[in-house]
């Protein structure tokens, strides 16, 4: 399995485990070991999961704020918690967790994660959402922000 394919499965076990913790009102660290129990993940990518999941646990009211100054016509509340989750994970990733993984990696893993997941409309929200924080907040390479070419 390539580095970018566990990072996929990574990504999808914290999702999960933040989507559970929040539903349920369980800690994200308890879902993500009970989930480990059952489907074992190998150990880099259960500790990005991790990383992950108690970065978002730790940063939540910052990226929060971020998310509602980005997009103020959807308060919080009224997000569902699939495309709230997704945006967490990811705005984490883009502006935390920022020497892990590419910009375009993270944004284009948590559209298809809402997709997957997610309503017709959570694609377009994320990808939005995402759009706007990387052309606002990020200082991109010119091969990431370009075609590829340099």
């Amino acid at each position: 399995m390539s580095a970018a394919s566990r990072r996929v499965a990574a990504r999808l076990r914290a999702f999960e485990a933040l989507f559970e913790a929040e539903f349920e009102r369980v800690s994200a660290d308890q879902a993500l070991q009970r989930r480990q129990i059952d489907e074992p993940l190998g150990e880099a990518d259960y500790a990005y999961a991790r990383t992950l999941a108690a970065g978002v646990a730790q940063r939540c009211e910052e990226i929060d704020a971020i998310i509602r100054e980005t997009a103020p016509q959807r308060p919080l509340h009224q997000l569902p918690l699939v495309d709230l989750t997704v945006l967490r994970i990811a705005l984490y990733e883009l502006l935390f967790n920022t020497e892990a993984v590419r910009a375009a990696a993270a944004s284009n893993e948590a559209v298809e994660l809402a997709k997957r997941f997610g309503s017709d409309g959570s694609r377009r929200l994320v990808s939005g959402v995402l759009g706007t924080i990387r052309r606002t907040r990020l200082a991109e390479p010119a091969q990431e922000a370009s075609s590829g070419t340099l």
